[in-house]
């Protein structure tokens, strides 16, 4: 998120507007947040309503998921043994 804020929003403000830069990127952060939220509040729902409809199918992703999680650690876990 820091990253964002400091490599993102600075090219979004204008320091000869009457607003004052630190203004301007609070705003800025504010929208990037509230849009977030609707995101992911509805990716969050549909999700929910899709895997209770089909429980086959939230076990599926449980089990992709996990599986790809532990894949992805050995992986890191290797890469810092190399």
């Amino acid at each position: 998120m820091l990253l964002l804020f400091l490599a993102l929003l600075p090219q979004f403000t204008d320091p000869t507007t009457g607003w004052p830069v630190a203004a301007q990127i609070l705003l800025l952060g504010l929208v990037h947040l509230t849009s977030c939220a609707v995101v992911y509040t509805g990716v969050g729902t549909g999700a929910r309503a899709v895997l209770r409809a089909r429980p086959a199918a939230a076990r599926i992703v449980s089990r992709v998921s996990g599986a790809v999680m532990i894949t992805l650690g050995v992986a890191l876990t290797v890469e810092q043994l190399i």
